[in-house]
């Protein structure tokens, strides 16, 4: 069975955490890729960056509901998500709009399994790791290249 090292891209780009959003957009559009990992200085993992990442410094904001109760405003949803999204949309670093915590796959992770992540969670991007290093990443386009 095919495991993410037999599929995976070598040499991936990476980011680090203080990189300016700009850059990011500027290494995706010029390798035609659709997240990059983000790294500390050790190599280890703190986040991805996708093109959604990105996107959603351009959506509109939905603001929350409220309702009055003896002359005082109250948010009917929470204002932790509004933080967040507004946090994300005016982010200036990678380390802001990056997903933070992203799923990631070891090297000897078989190609079924690495399917199952990515159409369960909706993922393009999974870095692969070895003894917690960014060794390379596996994406939509590396898995469809196994049906040929």
């Amino acid at each position: 069975m095919l495991t993410a090292k037999d599929i995976m891209t070598t040499n991936a780009v990476t980011l680090r955490p203080e990189s300016d959003v700009s850059e990011a957009v500027r290494l995706m559009l010029e390798n035609k890729i659709n997240g990059l990992p983000v790294v500390d200085a050790d190599g280890r993992l703190v986040g991805v960056i996708c093109q959604s990442d990105l996107i959603a410094q351009q959506k509109k904001i939905a603001l929350p509901s409220f309702f009055t109760l003896l002359d005082g405003l109250f948010p009917i949803s929470a204002t932790e998500q509004l933080d967040k999204e507004v946090s994300k949309m005016t982010a200036l670093t990678v380390e802001k709009a990056m997903t933070s915590d992203p799923v990631s796959v070891e090297a000897s992770t078989p190609l079924d399994e690495i399917a199952t992540l990515m159409v369960e969670k909706k993922l393009y991007t999974l870095p692969v790791l070895e003894n917690g290093r960014v060794v390379g990443v596996v994406g939509k386009e590396d898995v469809l290249r196994t049906l040929f």
